[in-house]
C-alpha cells in the first residue's frame, strides 16, 4: 500500500518534523508513507475574491500534477465530512480491500482547495471546524493514519 500526502508549503518547524518522522518510521510496517510538497502561491495579506480563486487554481494545479488517475483522493475540506477513529479505520480498511493500493490526502494552501481539486477528490474529509495550521495538520493527519492502522491490527494504540 502507497499513501501520499500532497501539500501545500514548506514545513519549517523542527518539532513538527520530529513528530511526522515518527510517525513515517511507524507506518514503514504497513505502507510506503511519503510527503511530496508544493510550492505555495506567494500573494499579499488582503485579496479580492477573483485572487484568491487565482492563487488556489494556480496551487490547485501544482496539486493535480502530483496525482495519478489511479490514486484515490482524500481531500482535506473544512466541510467534508467528519469521522471517527474507527469510521476512518474501517474506511482505510475497506478501501485496501477493494483493490485502493494508492491513497492521496491533499492539505491545500493558507486559504484552502481550488475547485478543481475538490472535484478531483474521491471524498472530502473534516477534522473539525477549527482552522489548524496546515503544519499541524500534517501531523495530525500522520498519526490519524497511523491510528487507522493500529485499530485495523487490533492493537491497544488506540485505547
Amino acid at each position: 500500500m502507497n499513501i501520499k500526502l500532497v501539500v501545500v508549503g514548506k514545513l519549517k518547524e523542527k518539532y513538527f518534523k520530529q513528530g511526522i518522522a515518527e510517525y513515517a518510521k511507524r507506518l514503514s510496517r504497513f505502507c510506503k508513507f511519503r510527503i511530496v510538497e508544493v510550492p505555495d502561491e506567494k500573494a499579499p495579506e488582503s485579496l479580492s475574491q477573483a485572487e484568491m480563486d487565482e492563487v488556489m487554481d494556480k496551487e490547485g494545479a501544482r496539486i493535480l500534477d502530483k496525482i495519478k488517475d489511479r490514486e484515490y483522493v482524500y481531500a482535506l475540506a473544512i466541510l467534508g465530512k467528519e469521522r471517527s477513529s474507527e469510521e476512518f479505520a474501517k474506511e482505510i480498511a475497506d478501501l485496501t480491500t477493494y483493490g485502493h493500493s494508492d491513497i492521496t490526502f491533499v492539505i491545500g494552501g493558507s486559504l484552502g482547495l481550488s475547485k478543481h481539486v475538490l472535484d478531483r477528490a474521491d471524498t472530502q474529509i473534516s477534522f473539525g471546524r477549527f482552522t489548524l495550521p496546515h503544519q499541524l495538520m500534517r501531523l495530525v493527519l500522520s498519526e490519524q493514519i497511523y491510528r487507522a492502522f493500529m485499530i485495523n491490527e487490533g492493537s491497544p494504540y488506540h485505547k
